[in-house]
């Protein structure tokens, strides 16, 4: 296993939002190397954290980092999808804050046998967790034309994907498309070159299409999502970062249900339908990472931070 590596962003914005206090409890539903969880703790030194990460290695690199806080930490395999269920296991009942860093982390992108890059040759595999389910190989090579064509399209947001699954499907015939290169030339082949965008690799959306596919990640994000905002206590604080358009959407259309009141008709003298808001937004709009920070970190150029607090 390589040394895991990965900076947290938007580390200072992620604490002044989140407002860690002694005592309380919270979870770092995507634990990844664990920045966001030491600084939960050693900002409120009383506080304890519960930390999700579908990943064995950035599990395993988070226990190392956090050991030191000894048992205020529980850390748990799992998809944060079932948050509500894991934290019952452990007894806790209700949160007062949580956070969410959401994507693929700088590791899993530079660790070449885990398929994630188009810019490596490595197996086609793209799952966060390497123990179950399907890769992205297994999809490539199984689902129908339509549905491959489905998910490009959805969770690409690429143009050229019914050409790319046509090709796919041709490609497949003569033999299982298994790595990372193999699949980065059939699509070379199927978008033509002359509409090539210059800004990035024509393989990125379709590769990014495969990895949410096979981690479930946007059907994830909106279950941990609504389980995580039940969970908190009044006061308790949200915060979440994504990194693409489709994330971005799901995180803002959830807090804004959260946030709205009484949906009666205007024309009515008085609410009959009893809806209270949930949460405050405390985001107007999405908090971004300063230029400073982009320097030294260019995975956080994509960020874009929103939070809530429980009413």
């Amino acid at each position: 296993m390589t040394a895991f590596h990965h900076l947290s962003v938007l580390p200072d914005e992620v604490i002044a939002l989140l407002e860690p206090v002694d005592g309380n409890i919270y979870i770092d539903g995507t634990l990844g190397g664990g920045g966001h969880a030491a600084l939960i703790l050693e900002k409120a030194p009383g506080a304890r954290l519960i930390g999700f990460d579908r990943d064995p290695e950035a599990l395993a690199a988070a226990g190392a980092r956090l050991a030191p806080y000894g048992d205020r930490v529980r850390l748990v395999h799992g998809n944060f999808s079932d948050v509500a269920g894991h934290v019952a296991s452990l007894g806790v009942a209700a949160i007062d804050g949580f956070i969410l860093d959401l994507g693929v982390s700088s590791h899993q992108l530079d660790t070449r046998e885990r398929g994630f890059s188009f810019q490596q040759d490595a197996p086609l595999d793209m799952r966060m967790d390497t123990t179950s389910g399907d890769t992205a190989a297994d999809l490539v090579n199984s689902l129908p034309e339509p549905e491959l064509d489905r998910i490009i399209a959805d969770f690409g947001e690429e143009r050229w994907s019914k050409r790319i699954a046509s090709f796919i499907v041709a490609a497949r015939s003569e033999s299982p498309i298994l790595t990372t290169f193999r699949l980065v030339d059939v699509i070379k082949g199927a978008v033509p070159k002359a509409k090539w965008d210059e800004r990035i690799h024509p393989a990125t959306r379709t590769f990014q299409a495969l990895r949410i596919a096979v981690n479930a990640e946007l059907a994830s994000l909106e279950a941990g999502m609504r389980g995580a905002l039940d969970l908190l206590r009044p006061g308790g604080r949200a915060v979440i970062i994504s990194f693409h358009s489709l994330e971005d959407r799901i995180v803002k259309h959830i807090f804004r249900e959260y946030a709205e009141g009484c949906t009666c008709p205007r024309q009515l003298p008085i609410c009959v339908c009893g809806r209270q808001p949930r949460v405050k937004i405390l985001t107007g709009r999405p908090v971004m990472a300063t230029g400073e920070e982009t320097d030294g970190n260019p995975r956080a150029r994509s960020a874009k931070l929103r939070a809530v607090v429980k009413l």
